[in-house]
């Protein structure tokens, strides 16, 4: 194999240095970005509490951005505030009511996809389903179907399976030389994923198919996959039972 060619996947491609601008894909030129912050990790009972919905250009600064906080109308765990810094008191006084807050990020997401723009959300099953049982809760229209959707997790371990180490948002932004400064805040977290995701498709440009409606089917098998090696991993070392296995559904569970 020579120097300016690179392999993945079994795949000999010209290194991505070898590759002009222009071969980078074109959904790389503008992407929204979508984070939540809860009230815990059970997308069919935990609560938004904080939220955003923006959209980046090609360097991937900010062009378009809005920020929520809503009162879930419930307690916040003690652990959820210690990761994302809102409290129970803070939401109560300062956050609006929940079923708006809902309405407004739903027909923000919605109407980015509707423009056929894509929308990043890293670990995408979290956030679009936690939004969903959110929009049933409140008497909003779920978005049933959201695409065109790119999660840079299940991208990053198609395209660079064997790499060690963890594969949380602080990691990855880190591996890509993504600048992440406020982890857990929903604003820092979606800029930051919407970035990796920019930087993905630069690494990647040689292997990307070459829609972002066909990157959104590929991850749709790429994240069942990967639930089933994770399956068999957790089994193997014991974590669940034979009989249980990990929900592979993407981009919404």
């Amino acid at each position: 194999m020579s120097e300016a060619t690179h392999t993945v996947n079994g795949m000999s491609r010209p290194h991505p240095e070898q590759l002009p601008l222009w071969d980078v894909p074109d959904w790389v030129r503008m992407v929204g970005v979508f984070d939540l912050e809860t009230t815990g990790i059970d997308v069919t009972g935990d609560r938004i509490v904080t939220a955003h919905v923006g959209l980046l250009d090609a360097s991937g600064r900010v062009i378009r951005a809005r920020d929520w906080l809503a009162d879930p109308g419930v307690e916040i765990p003690e652990g959820a505030s210690a990761i994302h810094g809102i409290s129970t008191a803070h939401a109560r006084a300062n956050g609006r009511p929940a079923a708006e807050v809902v309405a407004e990020v739903v027909a923000a997401v919605r109407a980015l996809l509707d423009a056929g723009i894509p929308v990043v959300a890293y670990n995408a099953p979290f956030d679009f389903s936690l939004l969903k049982y959110e929009s049933l809760r409140h008497g909003v229209a779920p978005i049933e179907d959201p695409s065109p959707v790119i999660d840079p997790l299940v991208v990053d371990k198609a395209y660079d399976r064997w790499r060690k180490g963890k594969r949380t948002l602080e990691v990855v932004a880190a591996h890509y030389a993504v600048r992440l400064d406020s982890a857990h805040e929903a604003s820092a977290d979606a800029v930051a994923a919407g970035r990796v995701a920019q930087a993905l498709a630069e690494r990647f440009a040689p292997w990307l198919p070459d829609t972002v409606h066909e990157l959104h089917t590929r991850q749709i098998g790429w994240a069942r996959a990967q639930a089933e090696s994770l399956t068999e991993y957790f089994i193997r070392i014991g974590r669940i039972d034979p009989d249980d296995r990990l929900d592979g559904r993407w981009p919404i569970r």
